[in-house]
């Protein structure tokens, strides 16, 4: 089932998420996650951004690949994880965000991450990333701890676009796929 996606200034987005200790809705909530994701054509969905608090996320990298890379592009869920190091060369890339429609803006990110997680069969896994996939990661797992792409821009590139952020806010923003606003009080 497609999900709407909650937009900037909802509070759900800016909540620290708590770990999943009853996994019994989990594997249907993935594949609506997934399905969600396909249809606004992203690379990564955190919980979230569906309006769920929970230490949940899920990313498919292989449409950032060129075709004949693809097979580097990663299908993978992480439930409960835990950013155990980040590390390596700065790296700048320009990030956009299913719940920030039409905005993008380059962040500086570490190119090198160590995360624990669980994975879709529930199987503890620590694994190291790096590049694009690493990239992907980090940013969902922003997710999960409250954080958007938005607050790592630098300070000018963040005054730039106060109005569309605020427009936002305020329920002001298209995209290809359902939209959830917060309530205007």
């Amino acid at each position: 089932m497609i999900l709407p996606i909650y937009v900037y200034g909802h509070p759900v987005l800016k909540k620290v998420c708590t770990p999943i200790e009853d996994f019994t809705e989990i594997p249907v909530l993935i594949e609506n996650m997934r399905e969600t994701m396909k249809n606004a054509s992203g690379v990564g969905l955190a919980a979230p951004q569906i309006g769920k608090t929970i230490r949940l996320f899920i990313i498919d990298t292989a449409p950032m690949f060129e075709e004949e890379e693809a097979h580097k592009g990663l299908v993978k869920t992480f439930i409960n994880a835990e950013m155990l190091e980040e590390y390596g060369p700065i790296e700048k890339f320009e990030e956009g965000c299913l719940s920030i429609p039409n905005i993008r803006g380059n962040v500086e990110r570490p190119s090198f991450i160590k995360i624990k997680y669980l994975d879709e069969n529930l199987k503890e896994c620590v694994e190291e990333f790096d590049g694009i996939n690493a990239r992907v990661i980090q940013h969902e797992y922003d997710h999960i701890e409250g954080k958007l792409f938005t607050e790592k821009l630098k300070p000018l590139k963040r005054k730039l676009l106060n109005k569309k952020l605020e427009a936002m806010r305020k329920g002001k923003a298209e995209a290809d796929y359902k939209l959830l606003f917060a309530r205007r009080r």
